[in-house]
């Protein structure tokens, strides 16, 4: 990826873990047999050359979870399998989101997660829910994780340069924010007139 105002990486590697489970699969029983299984995963021995190497792990209630990897590679637009835009800016790059086809969260517009400087490594984790094809219109979910390297190296570094983290509660209802929970509410006010109860 060599020219003006493009700098020689090497190669920009990115893995993107994913657990997928039906509708059926919710409930604490089923959310224990697939914790753990969003983490990074090691890299194949070899890759193949290319300006944009993708490592895709797929790990389906359907087939018990077990981990499917698929290795792609290509130009810069090879990203955009995985809804990324990456922009080079000198020795940098720039790595924006684009709207999939979720059905929740809704997909919104082009969306910046980070600028990768050479070396560096971003994580970026989000959750799903899709619904199916017409023959089959039942939803699914997803949670992913997608690391993103700079670099040969990049992705062999235990702590990323930058991390965002998009998940949302995906099965309805409001989130409560744990440290607002443990806040007392506070004392309500009697109302003008009526009467008041013995302390």
């Amino acid at each position: 990826m060599s020219g003006p105002g493009r700098a020689w990486w090497g190669v920009i590697t990115i893995q993107r873990v994913r657990v997928r489970w039906p509708a059926a699969a919710r409930g604490a029983p089923h959310a224990n047999a697939r914790r753990g299984l969003n983490t990074p995963v090691a890299l194949p021995p070899s890759l193949p050359p290319g300006e944009v190497v993708i490592h895709d792990v797929l790990a389906d209630e359907a087939t018990g979870y077990r981990r499917e990897e698929t290795v792609l590679h290509g130009d810069l637009k090879r990203a955009r399998d995985l809804n990324l835009w990456l922009t080079p800016a000198g020795p940098a790059l720039i790595v924006d989101r684009l709207p999939g086809r979720a059905a929740f969260p809704r997909p919104a517009g082009r969306a910046r997660l980070f600028t990768l400087q050479p070396g560096e490594a971003g994580r970026y984790r989000a959750n799903f829910r899709f619904v199916g094809c017409l023959c089959d219109p039942s939803w699914y979910y997803e949670e992913w994780l997608i690391r993103i390297g700079l670099g040969a190296e990049a992705l062999t570094r235990p702590d990323p340069a930058h991390d965002l983290d998009d998940r949302t509660h995906l099965y309805g209802g409001r989130v409560r924010s744990r440290r607002l929970a443990d806040v007392p509410a506070p004392a309500r006010r009697p109302r003008p007139g009526s009467p008041r109860r013995a302390e």
